[in-house]
């Protein structure tokens, strides 16, 4: 029997989709509730490396996925100026296993859309433009109050509900998110034949220039710039805004052209010390873990997160501190590692260094090439 019956699971990501999907597969009942009006996700693309993929097809989705993606196993990384130098190849290590690829880059809200259904199918209970508002608890259960005026009663809530959740501050935990000092602009654009795989150029105006291959027919690409305190743009003059950035880079750039839409963010890190619950309320994805996606494995980690607290749910008979320090031991160090390794290359790319790219690649490819 599974240590919970019943579980509310606040925010419908990766995170708390994937959460959603492994206990509602249990037998568990759960409520996924998420603030917005309805199922989506801000961006463009995203590149998923094969320990979430593993995740991925252990929630019964990457069979949908894969024929909405691209897949390629290595990185260029090529030097600013005319000629686009290439100046290194790595290959990427099949981080989750021999059977799927080391990398693969799909449209960020096919995605979303893929794992909310998938999470419907499985039992669980979706709720849009429901939000969390305060949390009470004690040793057996969690009252759950929402904006709407309704609560609910569940053996533990999880979470998952991003940079800004509401669920961390209902338990009253204060985790400050700094900024790195660097912008990022992503769009989406045709592939051309000249695009197989991510490529990165650092250094020339921006600190990087890169994209990633993300359907036979489409890529999307970033450019990461000091801050220019450019507020929001329309989005024709964000469009205008990043063909202008991406001109000065050349090789496989020359044949991208930028489209819309393009989204703006900011490159933040935070990551919550254990434990990451209180009581029977546990924090899981960007709310306990965010970096620069320097590494392509923010969504990864957070996939990795859920799998990891579904198992420990669904295969122990209690929500005790054994199960919470099981579940610290399994996950925390090895976030850290991707945290701390994204800001490395911040870093570097704000100081002006030639670092070991790829070094830093191996490090993050040994520390989850195997299952989390």
């Amino acid at each position: 029997m599974p240590a919970v019956e019943s579980v509310l699971v606040v925010g419908a990501g990766a995170a708390g989709c994937a959460t959603a999907i492994l206990l509602a597969s249990a037998g568990v009942t759960v409520d996924l509730i998420d603030s917005r009006p309805t199922v989506g996700a801000v961006g463009s693309g995203i590149t998923l490396q094969g320990n979430a993929l593993r995740v991925l097809r252990t929630l019964g989705v990457w069979e949908d996925l894969q024929p909405r993606g691209y897949a390629f196993d290595g990185l260029g990384i090529r030097a600013p100026g005319p000629q686009a130098a290439l100046l290194g190849e790595v290959t990427d290590n099949r981080t989750g296993g021999p059977d799927l690829p080391a990398t693969f880059g799909t449209y960020r809200p096919v995605l979303a859309r893929i794992l909310v259904e998938r999470a419907a199918a499985a039992g669980a209970r979706i709720r849009y433009g429901t939000a969390l508002t305060g949390v009470d608890q004690d040793a057996t259960a969690v009252t759950a109050h929402f904006a709407d005026g309704t609560s609910g009663v569940y053996d533990l809530v999880v979470g998952a509900d991003g940079l800004h959740s509401t669920t961390r501050s209902a338990v009253g935990i204060d985790l400050p998110t700094t900024d790195v000092g660097m912008d990022i602009w992503r769009f989406v654009a045709p592939r051309p034949p000249s695009v197989t795989r991510t490529e990165l150029i650092f250094g020339g105006p921006l600190f990087i220039a890169g994209f990633c291959p993300t359907g036979d027919d489409s890529l999307y690409g970033f450019l990461v710039e000091r801050p220019q305190n450019r507020g929001d743009l329309p989005p024709a003059e964000a469009l205008e805004l990043v063909r202008s950035l991406a001109e000065p880079y050349h090789g496989p750039w020359d044949d991208i052209v930028a489209s819309s839409p393009v989204n703006f963010t900011r490159f933040q890190v935070h990551l919550l010390p254990p434990p990451w619950n209180r009581g029977r309320v546990v924090l899981i994805g960007d709310a306990t873990h965010v970096c620069p996606p320097t590494v392509a494995q923010g969504a990864a980690q957070s996939l990795e997160d859920a799998a990891v607290l579904a198992e420990l749910l669904t295969t122990r008979h209690t929500v005790d501190d054994d199960l919470w320090t099981a579940f610290t031991e399994r996950r925390y160090e090895r976030v850290k590692t991707v945290v701390d390794v994204s800001m490395q290359m911040c870093h570097w790319l704000l100081e002006g260094v030639r670092g070991d790219v790829p070094g830093l690649h191996a490090r993050v490819f040994q520390a989850v090439s195997h299952p989390a």
